[in-house]
């Protein structure tokens, strides 16, 4: 199993921007598939953006389509959360997740993966 361990979480304000990483350790990475989730106080944990394992493939969710972008670059098993244009409501704990894969196939359901991150917090002020 892979580990992953995130960062670049953090403050900033409306209509600022943050870069996320999603760093993986112990497995052959591009074997997986990442997602990039995130969960609110109180609310469910939801699926963000999804990259293919070779990157081929992505997938972005309406409410973040046009300000973030997710990538990855296997050669430093790493993939990545550009987010631009934050709004309050993007303020959550962000996490990645990785689930094996055979094919360049996008995966959204959160109980398919079966690596995960502790998590970063991002908080957007108004």
């Amino acid at each position: 199993q892979v580990q992953l361990a995130e960062s670049g979480g953090g403050l900033v304000q409306a209509g600022g921007s943050l870069s996320l990483s999603c760093a993986a350790s112990g497995g052959t990475f591009s074997s997986y598939g990442v997602g990039w989730f995130r969960q609110a106080p109180g609310k469910e944990r939801d699926v963000v953006a999804a990259i293919s394992r070779r990157g081929s493939n992505t997938y972005h969710t309406d409410a973040v389509k046009g300000r973030f972008t997710i990538s990855r670059d296997n050669a430093k098993n790493t993939v990545y959360l550009q987010m631009n244009s934050l709004k309050p409501e993007d303020t959550a704990v962000y996490y990645c997740a990785a689930v094996r894969r055979f094919a360049e196939s996008i995966t959204t359901a959160r109980e398919l993966y079966e690596s995960w991150g502790q998590g970063t917090q991002v908080t957007v002020a108004s």
